[in-house]
């Protein structure tokens, strides 16, 4: 009888793993849709700043709404002062939300310029090298990772896709000069996760940290703005389109159902699955929604496609790293369906 039980949860097992798997690469889609969401805000205003203010803005309130709503997050954010003030973390954990403040900006400065797929290419290729780095030096990981062959492949493969991206522009020098910040902002954003997963920990609730990365941003980016209104730089407005509002709920959409499908695939799949679903479902709305005035060229789906397979080759974790990630996953899963009880 046990014999037929494992056989039947095996059998279950690798039937769910596809599902998930397509689930993810699903998921994956709507960073690209934030993309063209915020790129399209940008155009409007014809600032990346102001449509990054907006962007943030639409999301802290979403995340407002949910930590006021329960009683124990309440309490777990209003103890952040104290902790910041205890010095138990870096400093510089708190302020992860600036890097996420980059890439919004960088969304809302260059993706309606340079193209969805562009856009994402770079970024997912500053992402994997910033991995890389993150990995060997230690940052938000256990165990520091030297680099080895397939490592500095994967390195080199999102820089190539970084390259056949941009060719199309290359006689276009200003268009050129903005897919450096996609860049950029990915190269940092390697980074963040490393944060935001302290604030987290110390805090006890990663919806909490997810809500001080928001507060961060918006703080930095709405200075900016203030600052650029009050000199004449620039005339802000809000949007009158309904859909641009829709930036950062996407963002916290892509990452609520990342935390769900992590328990089932494994960190691994997922982060291939989700770069799957970056890379194709920016091609595909760059395809498919000519409203927006952007071209995918052949050298563009090749670009994406070595960013997918650098990204493959260089995300791929030892057995124990996927295990502990796992566990760890299992187990604030876990915290997350008891705090709901409350």
């Amino acid at each position: 009888m046990s014999i037929n039980s494992s056989s039947s949860a095996s059998g279950g097992k690798s039937v769910a793993v596809p599902l998930l798997f397509i689930a993810t690469v699903l998921a994956g889609m709507l960073s690209p849709m934030q993309s063209a969401v915020n790129g399209q805000v940008g155009k409007e205003l014809g600032d990346g700043n102001a449509s990054a203010v907006v962007s943030f803005g639409s999301g802290l309130v979403v995340m407002i709404i949910i930590i006021l709503a329960r009683s124990s997050t309440r309490r777990q954010f209003a103890s952040i002062p104290g902790k910041i003030a205890s010095r138990s973390i870096p400093w510089w954990n708190w302020l992860a939300g600036c890097c996420g403040a980059m890439v919004v900006f960088s969304e809302g400065a260059s993706a309606s310029v340079l193209g969805v797929a562009t856009f994402q290419t770079t970024l997912i290729s500053g992402m994997v090298l910033s991995g890389l780095l993150c990995d060997r030096l230690g940052i938000g990981v256990d165990v520091k990772q030297p680099f080895n062959l397939p490592r500095i492949l994967g390195a080199v493969l999102a820089i190539f896709a970084t390259v056949l991206v941009v060719m199309p522009n290359w006689q276009a020098p200003s268009v050129v000069a903005l897919a450096v910040l996609p860049f950029l902002a990915g190269l940092l954003a390697g980074w963040q996760p490393a944060g935001n997963s302290a604030v987290a920990r110390e805090t006890g609730s990663m919806l909490v940290s997810i809500t001080w990365n928001f507060i961060v941003g918006f703080c930095v980016l709405g200075s900016v703005l203030l600052v650029r209104v009050l000199t004449g730089s620039v005339a802000f407005h809000l949007p009158k389109t309904w859909w641009m509002y829709l930036g950062g709920p996407l963002g916290l959409l892509s990452i609520a159902l990342m935390a769900l499908l992590v328990r089932g695939l494994g960190l691994l799949l997922l982060g291939l699955a989700s770069t799957a679903g970056q890379l194709i479902g920016s091609v595909l709305i760059d395809w498919l929604v000519p409203a927006l005035g952007n071209h995918v060229y052949a050298v563009t789906v090749a670009g994406a496609l070595v960013a997918l397979v650098g990204a493959a080759i260089a995300m791929i974790p030892s057995a124990k790293n996927e295990i502990s990630v796992n566990e760890i996953a299992s187990e604030q899963s876990g915290s997350a369906a008891n705090a709901g009880k409350e």
